[in-house]
């Protein structure tokens, strides 16, 4: 995984509530098993009509927003406990996900995967949402080591929760198996420990 400990990035706002894991990235989509590739069906039934074309008035598909961040409705990644969810949301980019609940299992799969889910209450979001739908371009801070969330212009500096273990592998860019490997001088040298 890559690295993370700070992020500067424009932000998509997607004012949507209870998005669940079918609608981030449908069934259909679910054959493969390389995570490489899921982002382009990525809300693939709200970014696309029948026939294939863009639908225009879907958030992703407006030129106007970009950024490595997306800003959710509450209750985001509620539903089946697809990890093909958090694949798609990485593989298409974003590195953050801010909303002000996360299904637990979702949060999960986004830690294990390199993206970090950032909860805030449901005030300080319905604020954020509106705001980036008028200032495109606005840029928000995200410090992992810190554990915070900045955007000045509407003085936005929100600490957030991050499990410690999950904060130690984001910043290091590991996952599971990538710590165990990292770790393992020290526990060969406690299995030649006598008992």
């Amino acid at each position: 995984m890559e690295k993370f400990t700070k992020l500067i990035s424009q932000a998509v706002p997607l004012s949507i509530e209870n998005v669940d894991t079918d609608q981030i990235i449908p069934a259909r989509f679910l054959k493969a098993t390389s995570k490489i590739g899921f982002g382009e069906n990525l809300f693939r039934d709200w970014r696309y009509n029948a026939d294939g074309s863009k639908k225009e008035s879907f958030v992703l598909n407006d030129n106007k927003y970009s950024g490595k961040v997306l800003v959710a409705g509450e209750n985001f990644g509620c539903g089946s406990s697809r990890e093909h969810a958090a694949w798609a949301l990485e593989d298409y980019g974003f590195k953050v996900i801010i909303s002000s609940y996360f299904a637990d299992i979702f949060k999960g799969n986004a830690l294990n995967n390199g993206l970090l889910p950032i909860q805030i209450t449901k005030e300080k979001l319905t604020k954020l949402l509106e705001f980036l739908k008028d200032n495109p371009k606005a840029e928000l801070q995200v410090d992992l080591e810190n554990q915070m969330l900045l955007l000045e212009a509407i003085q936005l500096n929100e600490s957030f929760d991050i499990d410690p273990y999950k904060k130690m592998c984001l910043i290091n860019g590991h996952d599971d198996i990538d710590f165990l490997i990292s770790k393992k001088e020290t526990i060969e040298a406690f299995e030649t420990q006598k008992h």
